[in-house]
């Protein structure tokens, strides 16, 4: 007799899956295992990611169980003429003959979308992002056949290795990482067009802020600043590898970037997002002496002016928003715990941060966290109790910052938001606190804005 999960332990038990942060093991406080999906779907993955790169084309070649979910990002971003895919069968699985399937499936698409060039005028792209899968890992594919056979028959293409291997998330890079890696892997500038004066900062989903503190302080020193969300052509794209200097803010994109700027023979700088005054104050002291810029005294001046901004900002929230429970959720921004120790020390009432592991930058607040605020709870998101463990509507008003917070909470005073988004800095600091205050001051129902894929991308929904 079949009979409903948890029936005879209902209310399901906490364990496992909520614990004090005083309790909490480093970096992964929760048992792995079944996991659970949300509907909060805002952070962007890898076909909204892969969109970034103008004039290219996105095919996929994998079954058609696994191509469900990006076919459907394709469309709900209205972006369907960038995107194709090759369905594998069981039978190309059976015959040995995958390597085939790959490249005669991803001819025949650009074959057909040459056929739609002379027709309608719509160009060929100027790029391929190939997208091998898990099977291709399993039956051992020749992938350098596949990438060399195309590019032998299409050489005006450049063909981009990209992944969909969820299989690979616990081993080496991840996923994300390979995405990020790959994405600039068609840059390789004449070395006479190198610009010492320009800046490239890649590695996220979101331009940054125009009134960020790193696009504020590389104006005054006259450097020119590039990001690939302000590209529209495939040759602006590649304009973006003459910078002298590549600069990534974000955890995720700090291997690919890093990388690039490696196999270019150029300068890196890794200034990750945060919330602590001082680690901001040593990156952009970095950033200030690798530039050879004359004038700390000017930069200390006008990283104490920031501050003052932040703190006004900070207080200004804390006599809007009181003593009101606030949540916090990772998909946010990378450092959930960060945020969580600037708003504590402000004097905010922390009541959750929900997160599945603790990322290696948040080591040492997490300590922190565990003796200055033993009873800050850990909640997981993906854990599989997680499906029941959530509130359809709040005891008391909650600000929930980021969308998985939104709906575990239940909560209509929410902050959406994702990723860091385009926050950096003391800039960034001062922006969360007037994000802050105005979601507890305006209601919004997340049902209706958390299922969106892509937070800041089109949506047909």
């Amino acid at each position: 007799m079949l009979r409903k999960v948890g029936e005879s332990a209902w209310p399901i038990s906490e364990k496992d899956a909520v614990v004090s942060i005083k309790d909490a093991s480093y970096p992964i406080p929760f048992p792995q295992g079944l996991e659970f999906n949300s509907p909060a779907h805002g952070c962007w993955n890898i076909v909204h990611t892969g969109m970034l790169i103008p004039e290219a084309h996105q095919i996929y070649v994998c079954a058609d169980n696994c191509m469900r979910g990006v076919v459907l990002t394709a469309a709900e971003m209205c972006e369907e003429d960038r995107f194709s895919f090759v369905i594998v069968e069981e039978q190309n699985l059976l015959s040995g003959n995958l390597e085939d399937v790959t490249i005669e499936g991803t001819a025949d698409i650009l074959r057909k979308l040459k056929e739609r060039e002379e027709k309608t005028g719509q160009k060929m792209p100027k790029a391929v992002l190939l997208f091998t899968v898990c099977l291709h890992h399993f039956l051992g594919c020749d992938l350098e056949r596949i990438y060399r056979e195309l590019e032998q028959r299409f050489p005006e293409i450049r063909f981009l290795r990209f992944y969909m291997d969820p299989i690979m998330q616990k081993h080496g890079p991840t996923p994300d990482q390979k995405l990020r890696k790959a994405m600039y892997e068609p840059l390789n500038p004449d070395r006479n067009k190198m610009d010492t004066k320009q800046i490239s900062i890649l590695g996220s989903d979101f331009a940054l802020d125009l009134s960020c503190d790193l696009k504020e302080l590389l104006a005054i020193a006259g450097y020119k600043v590039r990001e690939l969300q302000d590209c529209s052509t495939w040759e602006e794209y590649e304009e973006l590898g003459n910078a002298g200097t590549f600069l990534c803010c974000y955890p995720s994109g700090k291997y690919g970037i890093e990388t690039l700027a490696e196999r270019l023979r150029r300068a890196f700088l890794y200034l990750p997002l945060s919330f602590d005054y001082e680690e901001i104050r040593n990156e952009e002291e970095t950033l200030w002496n690798s530039l050879g810029v004359e004038g700390k005294q000017i930069l200390s001046e006008w990283m104490e002016k920031k501050i003052t901004l932040c703190e006004e900002a900070l207080n200004h929230a804390k006599q809007i928003i009181g003593n009101a429970p606030i949540t916090i959720d990772y998909t946010f921004h990378p450092r959930p715990l960060g945020l969580a120790r600037l708003l504590l020390i402000h004097g905010f009432n922390v009541k959750t941060v929900f997160l599945d592991s603790i990322s290696p930058e948040e080591k040492e607040v997490f300590e922190w966290l565990k003796v200055n605020a033993p009873k800050l709870e850990l909640r997981a998101t993906v854990h599989a109790k997680m499906r029941v463990l959530h509130e359809a509507h709040p005891s008391e008003k909650t600000l929930a910052i980021g969308q998985k917070a939104a709906w575990s909470t239940g909560s209509h005073y929410f902050v959406n938001l994702v990723q860091g988004a385009s926050l950096q800095g003391f800039d960034g600091i001062r922006r969360t606190a007037e994000l802050m205050e105005e979601a507890f001051l305006n209601e919004k129902d997340p049902k209706t804005m958390i299922v969106r894929k892509g937070w800041g991308c089109t949506s047909c929904i």
